[in-house]
């Protein structure tokens, strides 16, 4: 992997954002855009569990998908506030995807102010928080609608590795799926390049995101994430500009997911030797690219 870090500000202005980072589908880390916002002091464990705790809410764990796995499949189901409690008391697997909080104490929505001087399109329904105990891994993938996302960390530290969308196949990603085949779990300290050689060549970015950070990631972005301590997240959603890009997400959403889900229940091990056989192909001409490229170099 050849990567360098997120570029970061304290602040920025909405035309430098706009320029430099939303046209250039570039990544940032904005340090102080939720300062300011009443959700940076008053969103605690406690809070979360005394306006949602009975909730039940589903959890993931460690383990990647296989073959039998459909896209965004629960491991096992929980409610908000004891596993909050399992998060406050130390190292955990398990992480909670793509919970609307809002929908169940919507009042909270007023924590947070929507940020429409840097970009429009924000998916006002769908504000979604991300948990996750010491420990436990988001592991590498692009969100299926192909949004823009702003991603600010309200608790602990979190590692994350990002790559552009056309670095896809050095990553070795799954055929109609979201996710890649390789595992980056700990890649920091060791990565198995031996089975997944095309990772090498790889562009992408690394950052550290802590309590009020929050990640501007360009739609389409690969992403990895790894909690250092126990912590969590929230991701505001914006639709892409252009309708390109909107139809993009809305087939990967609804055509490819679908597509998929059927033949993993169908014909999950045929269905899963295909991907792996065609991935690797794809990965094989990035490598004998690169290796044409040197040589001319």
């Amino acid at each position: 992997m050849q990567l360098q870090p997120v570029d970061t500000v304290s602040s920025i202005s909405a035309a430098d954002f706009k320029t430099k980072y939303y046209a250039a589908m570039k990544p940032l880390v904005i340090k102080d855009l939720s300062k300011q916002w009443p959700a940076y002091q008053k969103w605690t464990w406690d809070y979360f569990i005394n306006i949602v705790g009975e909730k039940e809410v589903g959890v993931y764990n460690n383990i990647k998908s296989d073959a039998y796995t459909p896209i965004n499949t629960a491991d096992a189901y929980m409610k908000f506030g004891d596993y909050l409690e399992k998060v406050k008391s130390g190292p955990l697997d398990l992480r909670i995807f793509l919970f609307n909080i809002f929908q169940h104490a919507p009042q909270i929505v007023s924590d947070f102010t929507w940020p429409e001087e840097l970009m429009k399109g924000f998916v006002k329904r769908y504000p979604m928080l991300f948990v996750g105990g010491q420990g436990s891994i988001t592991h590498m993938h692009f969100d299926i609608d192909m949004s823009h996302i702003l991603h600010t960390q309200f608790m602990g530290r979190k590692r994350v590795l990002l790559f552009p969308f056309d670095e896809q196949y050095k990553l070795y990603r799954k055929p109609w799926e979201v996710l890649s085949l390789a595992n980056y779990a700990n890649y920091a300290e060791k990565f198995d390049y031996e089975n997944f050689p095309a990772v090498r060549l790889a562009r992408g970015y690394e950052v550290i995101l802590e309590h009020g950070d929050t990640l501007f990631m360009p739609a389409g972005y690969w992403h990895h994430m790894e909690y250092i301590d126990g912590g969590f997240a929230m991701s505001l959603r914006a639709l892409q500009s252009s309708l390109g890009g909107k139809v993009n997400g809305l087939w990967k959403l609804f055509g490819m997911r679908n597509i998929d889900t059927l033949m993993k229940k169908t014909a999950p091990q045929w269905w899963y030797n295909r991907k792996r056989k065609k991935l690797y192909s794809f990965a094989e001409k990035e490598l004998k690219l690169s290796e044409k490229n040197d040589k001319i170099n």
